[in-house]
């Protein structure tokens, strides 16, 4: 990949964390990019309608282009027609944020959502996301299908998470992981409490496709205080069932049986 290709694109993921927009030197500092390529970069990607710049106060932002291109991503994709509706029903029934996160590789992106709960405390992370490996629910249930070394590796590839952006829980070391990933195969399906954020917990499992392959994982996630341990054990018949539903769906859906693939999934970010 070309320096220019590969620089738009880190500009173009960064600018998706801050929807109220970044100034040139927040860009240039946070990326490591030069402040005169940084500067470049964004006449360029202005020009192609990517990026908007806000003249009185100098900070840049997406446009409503790059969206536009991952709801046609996931339209004909068959998430938002197929997947929908199941969460929505899957939300309904536990009162809690439910998650659908695609194989992409060798990472996990959050691709779809519904919301079950209707009042207090929500848990909400950002659509388009990796899922972090080391300290989640969907980590350990598809590490849990690889071998110690693949698992290993794809961990390293990541990299463990700061502390300080995780659950008091979550394991920081590749003993503690093992020991997580190893509960998790013997389970048949994910669960955290206190791990990926503080007072959250998280339970997930896999969807698979028509070949057999893990294309999906299914999570729920909310507070620690309403989902704890024993509610998420009785939660566990409906979530794999769920789940099981969602692979037989997936032989409609492109984007979850595997005909579209990298690029295509990273187009819904």
């Amino acid at each position: 990949m070309s320096d220019i290709i590969e620089r738009s694109f880190k500009i173009i993921e960064e600018l998706a964390a801050y929807p109220a927009g970044r100034t040139l030197s927040e860009l240039s500092t946070e990326l490591d990019i030069p402040l005169s390529a940084t500067h470049r970069l964004l006449n360029d990607l202005i020009k192609a309608g990517y990026i908007r710049k806000d003249e009185r106060h100098g900070d840049f932002s997406l446009t409503t282009k790059v969206v536009s291109i991952g709801l046609r991503v996931l339209s004909a994709g068959g998430i938002v027609d197929i997947a929908q509706p199941i969460l929505e029903r899957l939300a309904y029934k536990t009162g809690e944020l439910v998650r659908l996160a695609a194989v992409d590789g060798d990472q996990l992106l959050y691709i779809a959502k519904a919301q079950g709960a209707t009042q207090g405390l929500r848990y909400d992370p950002e659509m388009g996301r990796a899922v972090r490996l080391s300290c989640s629910a969907a980590g350990f249930v598809w590490l849990s299908t690889k071998s110690d070394e693949e698992a290993l590796r794809l961990v390293s590839k990541q990299g463990f998470e700061d502390p300080d952006q995780v659950g008091p829980a979550a394991p920081s070391t590749i003993k503690a992981l093992m020991a997580h990933i190893r509960a998790t195969r013997k389970r048949g399906f994910g669960l955290t409490v206190d791990v990926f954020l503080p007072a959250m917990s998280s339970m997930a499992a896999p969807v698979y496709g028509h070949d057999g392959e893990i294309r999906a994982l299914l999570i729920v996630a909310g507070p620690m205080v309403r989902l704890t341990e024993t509610r998420m054990l009785s939660l566990a018949p409906v979530l794999l069932s769920t789940a099981e539903e969602l692979g037989r769906a997936s032989s409609v859906s492109p984007m979850l049986n595997g005909r579209l693939q990298g690029k295509a999934i990273q187009a819904t970010l």
